[in-house]
């Protein structure tokens, strides 16, 4: 229809392994998923932003990019506090052209990504261990906070990251 008004930039891989036994190839793939597509889309939309006035861009990070993380998992973790990054980078960039870059940090959600998790109860007690609210988001929970970010509520904020984290990054 000749124009965009909205960005939701949502992808997510990872290579759930220590560090010294990831391959380049799988390292690259995470970063291509999780960070370079998300720059990719962002740069695509941009024009046709600028064109219409202005526009919203919510990335989709991780607490994980803001945090050390609780199990080996360099390469998702480095893609994400990339997409941190990048999302401060492109609202100093495009505020001028009213366009508005921010993105959401989610703790884990039950989704296909982080099945491994939930379907272990080893791993899911010491990740409820860093939830203080003792209860994580679910997909509704990140997609109200998506929709604030894209609403006029939120015409005055650009750059910010928004963690939907149940209180695991005030530990």
């Amino acid at each position: 229809f000749g124009g965009i008004d909205i960005l939701i930039n949502n992808a997510g891989r990872a290579a759930r392994k220590p560090a010294t036994d990831l391959g380049l190839d799988e390292w690259q793939d995470v970063m291509n998923v999780n960070l370079t597509a998300t720059f990719i889309c962002s740069r695509t939309a941009q024009p046709y932003m600028k064109a219409r006035g202005g526009g919203s861009i919510v990335n989709v990070a991780s607490i994980m990019g803001l945090s050390g993380g609780l199990f080996p998992n360099a390469s998702y973790q480095a893609s994400k506090g990339g997409v941190v990054n990048l999302t401060r980078a492109l609202a100093l960039e495009w505020a001028s052209d009213n366009i508005r870059v921010n993105a959401v940090a989610p703790t884990y959600v039950s989704t296909e990504l982080t099945a491994p998790v939930f379907s272990n109860p080893d791993l899911l007690s010491t990740v409820m261990q860093h939830t203080p609210l003792g209860r994580l988001p679910d997909a509704d929970d990140v997609a109200a906070a998506i929709l604030f970010l894209c609403s006029a509520a939120a015409r005055c904020i650009t750059g910010v990251v928004l963690p939907i984290d149940s209180g695991y990054l005030a530990r």
